[in-house]
């Protein structure tokens, strides 16, 4: 995954403002323009240049691990972040510092945003949905948040997430009332009515064109308000308690499944975790590294060694691989992500406690 073979031809061109990245590439002509020396295989690397455009570009520049100076991690930290392991904690196994892996995920999570958005189920969803959310939290246990998931009823295929800043609530200490109440003068109180915007904007990604559309969810007082809000949508809104049992007759069982592996899989949601995640964007990230691994990856049944989701809907004949979900990069100017999901590709989800937190704003890397 490193390189790519030297007789390999450009598919179009990698600069976003030229006429041929985009559209019909029939016409496009490129050159080669010689070779650069590396320290690593393979030593000689032909350039070649958009005669168009004149931007210069070499093969590496279609690969994911495009101005990585760790490419050799990306695969491993894949496995190891679906696999609960904390960031310091691959840090330590392959002699590099947390702020290299926090970087390698956020490259897989952008990609996996890509990915998915290319690959998903086209037109009408043809299935009922199974909608919920889970608690987790940013920063500190003062600042939780509520993803917001998808699933199919029948395939479990995960359709797609959301996620809304709240108010900690609950059982508190006097001195903890204190604290939160500090916090908020300082920073500011969350959206109340978030849960209900931000579980509007996981349907309108799950489905953005006009449709009818069976859902089930429990029977949280947002939920129908936030249905109410998508005028393009007529959905039959079915609701069953919480406390009912989640076995597989349960109309939720595909989502309580979902909730189950998402915090068995994923470090930064374990419940009293020191593993959390310090801004909300980076649980995005991390949660659509999870999305691409559940839908393309996993089989649906461990023990019944069944189809992946993915399978089960009939968009792919075999499970996908890591090296073939990296074996090449997705460009955002090429594909077109949900609005919601476009903030969290910039990483512009802002976490009050991080302000100035780090945008996703380079030229080069993916």
């Amino acid at each position: 995954m490193n390189s790519a073979p030297q007789s390999w031809e450009p598919p179009f061109c990698p600069n976003p403002k030229c006429c041929f990245h985009r559209g019909d590439t029939t016409l496009w002509r490129h050159v080669k323009i010689g070779f650069f020396i590396r320290k690593t295989p393979p030593y000689k690397i032909q350039r070649r240049r958009c005669v168009a455009c004149r931007r210069s570009f070499v093969a590496s520049t279609f690969l994911p691990t495009y101005w990585l100076h760790r490419p050799e991690l990306l695969v491993p930290v894949f496995h190891r972040l679906v696999s609960c392991s904390g960031l310091r904690q691959i840090a330590t196994e392959f002699k590099a510092s947390p702020e290299t892996i926090a970087r390698l995920a956020g490259r897989l999570g952008r990609h996996a945003l890509l990915y998915h958005e290319l690959n998903r189920p086209k037109g009408p969803v043809t299935e009922p949905l199974a909608a919920d959310s889970f608690e987790s939290f940013e920063f500190s246990q003062y600042h939780p948040t509520s993803f917001h998931v998808a699933v199919g009823k029948s395939s479990h295929f995960f359709y797609g997430f959301t996620e809304s800043e709240k108010r900690r609530s609950g059982t508190m200490k006097q001195k903890q009332l204190r604290k939160r109440e500090r916090l908020e003068l300082r920073l500011g109180r969350p959206d109340p009515r978030s849960v209900e915007h931000d579980f509007a904007h996981l349907l309108e990604t799950v489905a953005p064109e006009a449709q009818k559309l069976e859902l089930h969810t429990d029977k949280h007082r947002d939920y129908p308000r936030a249905v109410r809000r998508l005028k393009h949508l007529e959905i039959d809104h079915h609701t069953i308690s919480s406390r009912a049992l989640r076995t597989a007759d349960n109309p939720l069982f595909a989502i309580n499944l979902l909730d189950l592996l998402i915090r068995h899989g994923s470090a930064n949601h374990k419940r009293q975790t020191i593993a959390h995640s310090k801004r909300r964007n980076g649980a995005a990230e991390r949660m659509a590294i999870f999305l691409v691994w559940r839908n393309w990856m996993r089989p649906y049944s461990i023990r019944r060694k069944g189809k992946t989701p993915a399978m089960r809907l009939g968009l792919i004949g075999h499970k996908v691989s890591v090296e073939e979900l990296l074996k090449e990069r997705y460009f955002p100017s090429r594909i077109e992500l949900p609005r919601r999901w476009q903030e969290y590709y910039a990483r512009t989800v802002i976490t009050r406690a991080i302000p100035n937190g780090r945008k996703h704003e380079l030229k080069y890397a993916a």
